[in-house]
């Protein structure tokens, strides 16, 4: 009897003992087929060296249909996931059903959501947003991306495929300290500080900012190169000026030392203000003279334009009511709108991007590896220059047979060893430093320079890639912010966002057809298989006892 009572003693000892260690002990086991659970390398390093207490309030609670549920879940075990490697963070899930107002004052706006359940549709109103916060730091993290094109059921995955690298990007800007540098190219009619103002700010958030005018190479030259390559970054912003060959030569020497750079390039004239005056405006190649660089480092910027039927619209007076003057939007194909490929970190998950007046890109056989970022649509075509452009277009029928160039492309990563210019010519200066083989570096050329150009609404400047006519919001800050932040990023970070993850939705037509169907399978199965095991245990225990 004592040792019956033992063993069964023992059982609840360790029945406990598991129940304590679970409850201390935190670990799951991915066994999913696209490691979805698994942190990437860059997301451990960045938790595992917070030092300092973080807090993260997430607004996702409250009733939700299944598919947000699934979002609510998804975040959940993420960041158990991030607690579990470090217990700095700490996170709690608020229902914002009350602190509307207050949230919306921080700037985290709601989301409205057409929802269909039992064949009816509603629309409910979320907050998927989440806040981290360390010491006098705070970041906000957009937990639904917010990806027009695509179908509800494409938005919800991408926002939790791209959940690791929201989290892990949020706590690496309120744990790390700001240490690379970045210079605004000036001195070549660059774009305006005004039309640039929301991407600089945005990248305020992660790198030092600073000017940087290149003329100053004509009376020092020696002195601006070797200022210029103090920073590790150059962002040359629609020049419309020619530039010297002292001023390639810096900048050739400064890309020699490694200095990463960002082209955003127009190699044909064609602005907006003179085709909205007179309704039509000529179109000719501009002459920058960066063509031997380009060619040396292993691409060719086109002088033509691109014309694309998957484009954005142009807003044109159509009227007038009273004294208000009325407008309208027109397909424009000039403004093509560029859909990712999704082949690399920089352009996964993101949305359209738009660009205006833009130029096809050719890659030339080097040892430098390109990987097109950006390009047209299948249903465009490249129209040479000198040409008219005229508001014409919007009223003519367009043929898609007549669109068959294929896809060009339009932003190109360069990753390498560059050879310089300027190997073998003469130097336009002396300089004790001289490289004519860069270290490995990277760069991005783009061919529109409007791509990095916000709208301006009553002399102040809008946020980058939203149409202040339509508010039609496109994926151009996103596009450049991964560009910047691959060019610079030494932790691998911005590698999380080519993780893909596969969810399986609901098919909500066929679940609410078969609707009764599966509830009698619910309801009768379990009954049957009850009454079955009941007579066959009946038969088995007659069996053994007549």
């Amino acid at each position: 009897m004592n040792n019956k009572y033992s063993k069964i003693a023992l059982i609840l000892v360790g029945i406990i003992l598991i129940n304590f260690i679970s409850s201390k002990v935190y670990k799951r086991f991915d066994l999913t087929e696209d490691r979805r659970y698994t942190l990437a390398p860059a997301t451990k390093s960045i938790v595992e060296n917070i030092k300092d207490l973080i807090t993260i309030k997430v607004y996702l609670q409250g009733d939700f249909p299944a598919e947000f549920k699934r979002l609510q879940i998804e975040t959940k075990l993420h960041l158990e996931e991030l607690k579990a490697l470090n217990k700095n963070i700490h996170f709690q899930f608020i229902n914002p059903i009350k602190i509307e107002q207050k949230l919306i004052k921080k700037g985290l706006q709601p989301s409205r959501l057409q929802v269909q359940e039992n064949g009816k549709l509603s629309e409910i109103v979320i907050f998927p947003w989440a806040v981290i916060s360390s010491k006098n730091k705070t970041e906000k993290v957009a937990l639904l991306k917010d990806i027009f094109s695509n179908s509800q059921n494409e938005q919800l995955e991408s926002s939790i495929q791209n959940l690791e690298y929201a989290f892990a990007n949020a706590i690496h800007k309120v744990t790390s300290k700001k240490s690379k540098k970045i210079a605004i190219i000036k001195g070549n009619g660059e774009l305006e500080d005004i039309y640039i103002a929301d991407f600089l700010q945005k990248l305020k958030e992660y790198y030092f900012l600073a000017p940087f005018t290149l003329d100053s190479v004509k009376k020092q030259p020696q002195k601006t190169l070797a200022e210029i390559s103090k920073f590790d970054l150059a962002i040359i912003a629609k020049p419309t000026k020619t530039f010297t060959e002292e001023e390639k030569f810096t900048l050739d020497q400064f890309i020699m030392n490694g200095g990463k750079t960002v082209w955003l390039i127009d190699n044909v004239q064609a602005e907006l203000d003179s085709l909205m005056q007179t309704g039509e405006t000529l179109a000719y190649p501009r002459d920058l003279g960066l063509t031997d660089l380009f060619f040396k480092y292993g691409i060719r910027i086109n002088t033509d334009l691109i014309t694309d039927l998957h484009s954005s619209e142009i807003t044109l007076a159509t009227g007038n009511i009273g004294n208000k003057t009325q407008f309208s939007q027109f397909q424009w194909n000039y403004y093509p709108l560029l859909n990712s490929t999704n082949n690399h970190p920089i352009n996964t998950n993101i949305e359209a991007v738009n660009v205006k007046f833009a130029n096809s890109i050719d890659t030339l056989k080097n040892a430098i590896q390109k990987t097109i970022l950006l390009q047209s649509s299948p249903l465009s075509k490249s129209i040479g220059t000198p040409s008219i452009i005229s508001l014409k277009l919007i009223t003519e029928q367009q043929n898609p047979a007549k669109y068959n160039d294929g896809k060009k492309p339009i932003a190109v990563l360069l990753e390498g060893t560059f050879k310089s210019a300027y190997s073998g010519r003469i130097k336009p200066f002396t300089y004790k430093k001289v490289k004519n083989k860069s270290v490995n570096t990277k760069m991005v050329v783009i061919s529109d320079g409007d791509i990095i150009a916000n709208e301006i609404s009553k002399g102040k400047p809008l946020a980058l890639g939203v149409n202040k006519w339509t508010n039609q919001e496109y994926g151009n800050k996103e596009f450049l912010l991964n560009t910047i932040n691959y060019l610079l990023d030494d932790s691998g970070l911005l590698n999380i966002r080519s993780k893909t993850v596969k969810i399986d939705f609901l098919n909500k037509q066929k679940a609410f057809k078969e609707t009764r169907k599966w509830q009698l399978i619910n309801i009768l199965f379990p009954l049957a298989l009850l009454t079955i095991f009941g007579l066959i245990f009946n038969y088995l225990r007659k069996r053994k006892y007549h």
